[in-house]
């Protein structure tokens, strides 16, 4: 009984964020695509939860049990979020998946630095995007022309650095051979650059 009641509360609750995160993209403004949808699914969780509370269907589960149907309902809108707009959004694989299919199913390998360099930066807006994200994080500040790392933003630039340093594998296959270069992308970067702020 509790079951297909906690099924049913469960299904209502990601058809409404579903409804929500639609109604939010289609006719609202949206500042940054994963904490837009994190938001859609919070709302879409309260409601469920408001609902729950009211009706006298869900009397059957207790305060603890309703609270639980509310964190699950949270984590769920979470992963919801992650897993289609933010991934879609921001990822790389599919874009190349996308661009492939534009060109007509193929592109030579050798030229997918220029895919990336000449279309990819240009056609998805990536430095304007990832800077407004930054700059909603609060994790960068822009003045005069020049991007500078907030603390928040030096904290969790260190933060990224240890991590990739110590816990990405340090044998990945990239192109038929292991190797750990993307644990310090850095380690041949140009010591002399030009773009530097003063």
């Amino acid at each position: 009984m509790k079951t297909t009641r906690f099924v049913a509360a469960s299904a209502f609750f990601v058809v409404l964020t579903c409804l929500i995160y639609w109604v939010h993209i289609t006719f609202f403004r949206v500042n940054v695509v994963f904490y837009s949808a994190i938001l859609d699914g919070a709302l879409a969780a309260l409601i469920s939860s408001a609902i729950v509370l009211r009706l006298r269907w869900f009397a059957i589960f207790g305060s603890f049990e309703k609270s639980q149907m509310f964190l699950i309902w949270l984590l769920t809108a979470y992963a919801l979020a992650i897993s289609a707009p933010t991934v879609l959004d921001r990822s790389l694989s599919f874009y190349i998946l996308e661009k492939l299919q534009q060109r007509g199913g193929g592109i030579q390998q050798g030229r997918f630095s220029e895919v990336f360099t000449q279309e990819y930066v240009k056609e998805h807006r990536l430095v304007d995007v990832r800077l407004t994200e930054q700059l909603e994080s609060g994790t960068i500040r822009i003045e005069s022309g020049c991007v500078h790392l907030t603390p928040k933003g030096d904290r969790l630039a260190t933060f990224s650095r240890f991590f990739r340093a110590h816990l990405l594998p340090k044998q990945r296959l990239l192109m038929g051979s292991y190797t750990d270069d993307l644990t310090d992308p850095f380690r041949h970067s140009a010591s002399q650059v030009d773009y530097l702020c003063k």
